[in-house]
């Protein structure tokens, strides 16, 4: 499960990769460390087709029968907790990254390691598939996972957030609930890299 990951890309690079958007369009400070519970920066679409940038806190606020502890990754694309957000492509965002990270070792001894883009990349700005919601005290997000590809696999088998293109981000934003959930897999290996 990604509990970390980085969004270090100006809103100059954010504009070229996914189009223009209204919001907070001054230029972000990097965000070098964003962990569950953090605010980020996430792409949503308004009422009228076009593209907000909003910071949103990473984790919806959990189930009562889960303790209510925030849920921060959608794995299940079946549960009833996301059927709503997923059906609704007003309630889906792109997640802007850089790199994020899994970690390997045994407890108290675990190391980071990062994942990005290779280097031919244009830029290594990607994002994941998000689903957002409000709520009190601002909007919430969580992102996707789907299996693990042969890179992030070697460090973190059980699974990997859903990555996306920027062809693909529309698709994700603006399709029908089952062409929209295609997208939910694994990363090509020769488009990504661990990155340290």
């Amino acid at each position: 499960m990604c509990n970390l990951y980085t969004m270090t890309a100006t809103v100059d690079e954010m504009r070229r990769m996914f189009g223009p958007f209204e919001g907070d369009t001054t230029n972000l400070p990097p965000f070098d460390e964003i962990f569950p519970g953090y605010m980020a920066p996430v792409l949503r679409r308004k009422d009228d087709g076009g593209l907000k940038l909003e910071r949103m806190k990473w984790g919806f606020p959990g189930p009562p029968a889960a303790g209510s502890r925030a849920v921060t990754n959608v794995r299940n694309l079946a549960s009833p907790f996301w059927r709503n957000a997923l059906q609704q492509p007003s309630r889906r965002c792109i997640v802007p990254v850089t790199t994020f990270c899994e970690w390997t070792g045994e407890v108290g001894r675990k190391q980071k390691v990062w994942f990005g883009l290779t280097p031919e990349h244009e830029s290594p700005l990607f994002a994941f598939a998000g689903l957002w919601r409000p709520g009190e005290g601002g909007p919430f997000m969580a992102f996707l996972t789907c299996a693990a590809n042969r890179t992030v696999g070697e460090v973190h088998p059980k699974a990997m957030p859903v990555m996306l293109r920027p062809s693909d981000a529309a698709r994700w934003l603006d399709s029908p609930r089952e062409d929209a959930c295609r997208l939910a897999q694994p990363f090509e290996d020769t488009l990504m890299q661990r990155v340290g």
